[in-house]
């Protein structure tokens, strides 16, 4: 009886074992952290131009004062 609940140690550890087997990932992709990099330039010269450009602004014609 002793062999056998051995062997069912046993059998319980290896599986535990096999479930600690780390898989490496994938490497990540430059072309992913490049996108990313273009997203938030851009949300940041969009969100740039919000301030600036808030509302009750308005772009006046100058004043022509060219006068030959």
């Amino acid at each position: 009886m002793k062999l056998s609940a051995e062997k069912d140690i046993a059998d319980k550890i290896a599986a535990a074992k096999a479930k600690l087997v780390v898989v490496e990932p994938k490497p990540i992709s430059p072309y992913a952290a490049l996108g990313a990099a273009a997203l938030a330039a851009t949300a940041a010269v969009v969100m740039a131009g919000v301030v600036v450009l808030g509302p009750g602004v308005r772009f006046d014609e100058p004043v022509a004062t060219y006068t030959p």
